[in-house]
């Protein structure tokens, strides 16, 4: 495998990469890799999507709890509707 260094990297273009290895739980190193994949085409994921996927697995527990108290009420049967 080759190894690559980058110089000057400018201080926006940094913060975006630590957001996004946070974003995406990875190190630095293989979300700059995945990054590199998806530019170039050479991501392995298929062509297709929904646009869900980087959503999938990003919530915390909090947002999860509010989330689901929040459809609570959408997910109870009236009794009365169904007879």
């Amino acid at each position: 495998m080759k190894h690559l260094t980058l110089r000057n990297i400018p201080s926006e273009l940094a913060e975006a990469l630590q957001q996004e290895k946070h974003r995406r739980r990875q190190s630095l190193n293989q979300t700059v890799l995945d990054l590199l994949r998806q530019s170039l085409g050479l991501a392995t994921r298929s062509a297709r999507s929904n646009g869900l996927a980087e959503l999938a697995g990003n919530w915390s527990e909090e947002e999860f709890r509010e989330f689901s108290q929040a459809i609570a009420p959408t997910e109870e049967i009236d009794e009365e509707m169904w007879r």
